[in-house]
């Protein structure tokens, strides 16, 4: 396991050149966009909206990058449906943590209004579509999986992660295991490389691209050495989306992504100390120096776990000092009490009387 670098190296460094070619950068799931912020309806948008075909409209909610995918491109993308008379969600590949995988111009008949739209999109585009119903799931609808009325116009949110241009549209369940592995080790590598020009989102979408191709699905079906070799590359390219998402401040997306590596290999000290980061930096102070301490525990000599532990230390040692400084002064010790001042009238009057009382004393005393 090669060592978890000092906190400035990590900022400044791209590629480990050893046999994985891990990225090991540092910042302040299955495959995953960035999650819209409510997905309850569909989003609200501003922008121009541009004619596709009679049944379906566009409006870009986030630009792309690139080119566009041509005919028989194998893309792979997310996406929300809602029909649009009711404001029923039937569709959520965000929330299923698995895109689509759809190639232009074999798609399914329901899918053809999504097709025309995944058409005009570049790589990382985010937007909305308006598809008639007959583009979509018809005059019937669909009442089984999923569920959408009759005649009825759809709206799909849709980000296309990336494409591949095969030229004869050859899917993913046709491809051999090996083919799929050295496919998803290609956007891998060109994920690493657009990392190295700080482009962080569009490596992101190479490494989203390289998950997809190993899938849930397709990692169940691997025994021996076929599923290490897609370890191989799948868990790295974990590693790297939460090397990338740390530099962009999207901490629990972070952290979902190490869990996912934490899931297959609970000691792999990368995705520890990664985690540890961004629950760190969430304040989720427990948490992290657990991730910490696992990680120091099977690389003691390293010394950005050590300095990583220090730095919760302090900053409980802090928290600590300024509590007891807050409740010094809301129950500090009680004031002595003051003095009262006498009244030597009274002083006075109890004086005469005591002379009067032995006076009279003496008196008896005499008679007698």
């Amino acid at each position: 396991m090669a060592e978890v670098e000092e906190e400035q190296q990590l900022l400044n460094s791209s590629v480990d050149q050893g046999g994985t070619d891990e990225i090991i950068t540092e910042g302040a799931s299955v495959v995953r966009g960035e999650l819209p912020q409510d997905d309850a309806a569909p989003p609200k948008v501003d922008s121009k909206v541009e004619v596709l075909h009679e049944k379906v409209t566009k409006q870009i909610i986030k630009e792309g990058h690139g080119q566009k995918p041509s005919k028989y491109a194998t893309c792979f993308v997310h996406y929300r449906a809602w029909a649009e008379s009711t404001q029923h969600k039937f569709e959520d590949t965000w929330r299923e943590q698995q895109p689509l995988e759809l190639v232009i111009g074999k798609e399914k008949k329901e899918m053809t209004g999504l097709a025309i739209g995944v058409n005009s999109m570049k790589s990382g585009e985010r937007a909305l579509f308006h598809v008639g119903w007959e583009l979509a799931y018809g005059k019937e609808g669909s009442f089984s999986f999923p569920n959408v009325p009759p005649t009825a116009d759809v709206l799909y949110e849709v980000e296309l992660i990336g494409f591949d241009e095969t030229g004869e549209g050859k899917t993913r369940g046709d491809m051999t295991v090996e083919e799929r592995i050295g496919t998803a080790d290609r956007r891998k590598m060109d994920g690493n490389a657009l990392f190295k020009e700080e482009k962080l989102e569009e490596a992101m979408q190479q490494y989203e691209m390289a998950i997809a191709y190993m899938g849930d699905d397709f990692m169940f079906q691997l025994f021996g050495k076929f599923r290490d070799m897609a370890l191989a590359v799948k868990n790295p390219c974990h590693l790297n989306m939460a090397a990338c998402l740390l530099k962009l401040q999207r901490y629990d997306e972070a952290i979902a992504q190490c869990s996912i590596v934490l899931a297959e290999e609970e000691n792999n000290v990368k995705a520890l100390f990664r985690r540890g980061k961004a629950r760190s930096i969430l304040g989720q102070t427990d948490a992290a120096r657990e991730d910490f301490l696992k990680a120091r525990k099977l690389a003691p000599q390293d010394k950005a776990i050590t300095r990583e532990l220090n730095l919760i230390a302090e900053h409980e040692k802090a928290v600590y000092k300024k509590q007891k400084e807050l409740y010094k002064g809301l129950f500090g010790p009680r004031p002595e009490p003051k003095p009262k001042s006498r009244n030597w009238l009274i002083v006075i009057w109890q004086w005469l009387l005591s002379l009067f009382h032995m006076l009279f004393r003496r008196k008896m005393r005499k008679d007698d």
